[in-house]
C-alpha cells in the first residue's frame, strides 16, 4: 500500500486556483448567476426569520388585522423567490458541473493518447479506467461545494446571525459559543479523512479493474476452471473495499452527532433563557420568537458548512488524483523543429541500434540492417531475440539508447510521430477490434475512406465473404474486442484495415498466425498483392512467409547473426537452416513468439 499522503496547508486553495485558472474564465457568467441565486436564497431565508417578529407582535400581540395582507404577501413572495432561485442555482451548477466533467474527460483522453507505451505497461488498464471514472467528478464537486458553501450557506448564516444580533445581542453571544468546539471537531475529522479517502479510491480502482480483466479473459477463466481462485481474490478485494468505505462513513458521519449535541445544547439553553425572561418581563414576545426562529434556521447552513469541509477534503483527494495523471509528462515528444516525413521509395535502415526497456536488460545490441525499398524483409529468430522490438522502434513507440533509424535517409527521431505513423501500416500478431461496426473497424485505417474502399479492402483481405454472412453485414456491431468473431476473422479485419491505410511501409507481425491453412493461403495471396511495390518488414514464424522474402534477417539475443535469401541461408547450414529443419520435422511453429522482449520490461517473461 502506498504511503498515506497528507495535504499541505493551503493545498485546497492551490488546487482551486489551478482549476479556476484553467476553467474559470469560461464559467464566470454561470457562476455569477448561480451566486446571485444563492444570495437570493440566503436573503429570503433571513427575511423569513426576521418577519416572525411582525407576525407575532403585529398580528397576534397587537392584533393589527390590516397587516395580514401585507405580511402574508411578503411571506409568499419570499418563498416564491427562494423556490425560483433554488431552481436556478441547481440548474446552473449542474450545467457547469457536467461541462467540467466532460471537459476533464476530454483532457484526460487527449493526454493519455500522448503518453508512451511505458506508462500503460506500468498502469493496468482496468485500474486506470476505474481511477478516472471515480475521480473525475472531484473537480466538479470541489468547485460546486466551494461556491455553494460561500454564496449560499455562508451568506445565509451571516444574515441569520445578523437577525439574531439585531433581536438580542446577549442571546446571540451565548448561542455562538458552540463555534470553537465545532471547528476543532471538523479539523480533527478532516485529518482522519484525507488518508482513508485516497486509500478507498485506490482499492475501488483495483476492484473494478480486476472485474474488468476477468470479464475480458472469461474464456481463459472457464478453460482453466479459475472461478474459485478468482472468487477468493475478488472476495478479499471486496471485503477490503467495504471496510474502507465503512471507515469513511464512520469518520465523516461522526460530525453529525457532534453537531447535533452542540446545537441542541445551545438551542435548548437559549430557549430556556428566553422563556424565563419572557415569563418575568413585559416585552412583546415577537423579538424573542424571531430570534429563536433565526437560531433554528441558522442551524442548517451551519451544519452544512461544517460538513462541507469534510466533503471538500474528499473532493480534493479526487481532484489531486486526476491532476497526478494530467501532470505525467509524455516521455516522447517531437523534436524541436520536427518536420513531416516525406516518403519516396521507402527504404528503411537500422544503423547501430542499441536499446533496452530497462538499462540492466538490453534487448538490441549494435543492430544494423537495411530493408530495401519496395522489397520484403523477413525477420526470424527465437523468443526474446528482439523481433517485435524492431517494429516497436520503427513505429517510434520508444526512443533509442543509441543509433538511428532512417526512412529514405530521414532520421525518424527528427520527424513528427504523426507523419511517421501515417506512412506505416501495421498488422499485429494479436489483432484488436474496437467498439463499433465491422465497417468502423476497417475504416480506422483511413478515416476518409468511402464505403466502396472499405469493401475493396475487405475483399483484398478475403474478409468480404464472412462479413456479408453477418446479421447486418458491414454494419454488424462487433463484441468487445471482436469476441463474436473467430481469431482468423479478426485477423483478416486487421489486415483489411492495413490495406485501407495504403501506406508505403507495411509491418506484419506474424499477420497470418491466427489463420487456418485455407484462410492463410487466401490471405497470403492477398498479402502478395498488397506487398507489391511496398517496403514490407515481416516478423515470420511460418515457412510460407519466409521463403518468398527478398531478404531474411536472422536475429539472436538482439543481434543480426545471418542475412540473405532463403536459398543462401539454407546453403549456409546455420541457425536459419536449423529452424527450417526443426519446423519441417515437427510440422509445427518452433521459431518462437514475439512477446518475450516485452516481458523483460515487466518481469513477466
Amino acid at each position: 500500500m502506498k504511503e498515506k499522503r497528507k495535504a499541505k496547508p493551503g493545498e485546497v486553495i492551490a488546487v482551486l486556483k489551478r482549476i479556476l485558472s484553467e476553467n474559470g474564465r469560461d464559467f464566470v457568467p454561470y457562476y455569477a448567476m448561480a451566486a446571485a441565486c444563492m444570495v437570493a436564497v440566503a436573503a429570503t431565508t433571513a427575511f423569513s426569520a426576521w418577519i416572525m417578529r411582525d407576525v407575532v407582535d403585529e398580528l397576534f400581540y397587537r392584533q393589527r388585522h390590516e397587516m395580514i395582507v401585507v405580511i402574508c404577501g411578503a411571506i409568499f413572495a419570499a418563498f416564491a423567490i427562494r423556490g425560483l432561485a433554488s431552481y436556478g442555482q441547481a440548474v446552473l451548477l449542474a450545467k457547469v458541473g457536467n461541462n467540467l466533467v466532460a471537459r476533464y474527460q476530454r483532457r484526460l483522453f487527449d493526454h493519455l493518447m500522448k503518453l508512451g507505451l511505458g506508462y500503460f505497461s506500468d498502469m493496468r488498464s482496468g485500474q486506470l479506467a476505474a481511477r478516472i471514472s471515480e475521480n473525475v467528478a472531484g473537480i466538479r464537486d470541489l468547485l460546486n461545494m466551494t461556491l455553494t458553501s460561500i454564496a449560499r450557506d455562508m451568506v445565509s448564516l451571516i444574515a441569520l446571525v445578523g437577525v439574531m444580533i439585531a433581536q438580542d445581542p446577549v442571546l446571540s453571544l451565548s448561542a455562538l459559543l458552540i463555534g470553537p468546539p465545532l471547528g476543532f471537531a471538523v479539523n480533527y475529522l478532516m485529518r482522519r479523512l484525507r488518508s482513508i479517502t485516497r486509500e478507498s479510491v485506490e482499492i475501488n480502482s483495483r476492484l473494478i479493474g480486476a472485474m474488468q480483466e476477468t470479464v475480458q479473459g472469461i474464456a481463459v477463466v472457464k478453460a482453466f476452471t479459475m472461478e474459485e481462485q478468482l472468487k477468493e481474490r475478488m472476495e478479499k478485494l471486496i471485503v477490503h473495499a467495504e471496510s474502507r468505505s465503512n471507515k469513511i462513513a464512520r469518520v465523516s458521519e461522526r460530525l453529525t452527532p457532534i453537531t447535533e449535541l452542540l446545537a441542541g445544547a445551545a438551542i435548548a439553553g437559549v430557549i430556556a433563557y428566553a422563556g424565563y425572561r419572557a415569563s418575568f418581563g413585559d416585552t412583546p414576545p415577537g423579538s424573542v420568537f424571531a430570534f429563536i426562529t433565526a437560531l433554528l434556521m441558522a442551524y442548517d447552513p451551519a451544519r452544512r458548512l461544517a460538513r462541507v469541509q469534510v466533503g471538500i477534503e474528499r473532493a480534493l483527494v479526487n481532484a489531486r488524483m486526476i491532476y497526478e495523471i494530467l501532470d505525467v509528462e509524455p516521455h516522447q515528444r517531437d523534436a524541436a523543429g520536427a518536420v513531416a516525413l516525406k516518403v519516396g521509395k521507402g527504404e528503411v535502415a537500422f544503423d547501430k541500434i542499441n536499446f533496452g526497456y530497462t538499462p540492466e536488460n538490453p534487448v538490441l545490441r549494435n543492430l544494423s540492417f537495411t530493408a530495401p525499398a519496395g522489397k520484403t524483409t523477413a525477420i526470424v529468430g527465437a523468443s526474446g531475440a528482439g523481433k517485435s522490438t524492431v517494429i516497436a522502434l520503427l513505429e517510434r513507440f520508444y526512443d533509442l539508447d543509441s543509433g538511428r533509424i532512417t526512412i529514405d535517409g530521414q532520421d525518424i527521431a527528427t520527424v513528427t510521430k504523426r507523419s511517421l505513423r501515417e506512412n506505416i501500416a501495421y498488422v499485429s500478431q494479436q489483432p484488436y477490434l474496437f467498439e463499433g461496426t465491422i465497417a468502423d473497424n476497417i475504416r480506422y485505417g483511413r478515416a476518409d475512406a468511402s464505403d466502396a474502399e472499405v469493401r475493396e479492402a475487405a475483399k483484398q483481405a478475403y474478409a468480404h465473404e464472412f462479413i456479408e454472412s453477418q446479421p447486418q453485414g458491414y454494419d454488424t456491431v462487433v463484441g468487445e474486442n471482436g469476441v463474436t468473431l473467430s481469431g482468423g476473422q479478426r485477423q483478416r479485419l486487421a489486415i483489411a484495415r492495413a490495406f485501407l491505410r495504403n501506406a508505403p511501409v507495411l509491418l506484419l507481425d506474424e499477420a497470418t498466425s491466427a489463420l487456418d491453412n485455407e484462410s492463410e493461403a487466401q490471405v497470403q495471396t492477398a498479402l502478395a498483392t498488397v506487398m507489391r511495390g511496398r517496403t514490407t518488414i515481416v516478423i515470420a514464424h511460418r515457412l510460407s512467409t519466409v521463403v518468398n522474402a527478398d531478404q531474411i534477417i536472422v536475429m539472436d539475443a538482439g543481434e543480426v547473426i545471418e542475412r540473405g535469401t532463403h536459398d543462401t541461408l539454407m546453403a549456409l547450414d546455420g541457425i536459419y537452416a536449423r529452424f527450417q529443419q526443426m519446423q519441417t520435422i515437427r510440422g509445427s511453429n518452433l521459431l518462437g513468439g514475439t512477446g518475450q522482449e516485452y516481458g523483460q520490461k515487466t518481469g513477466e517473461a
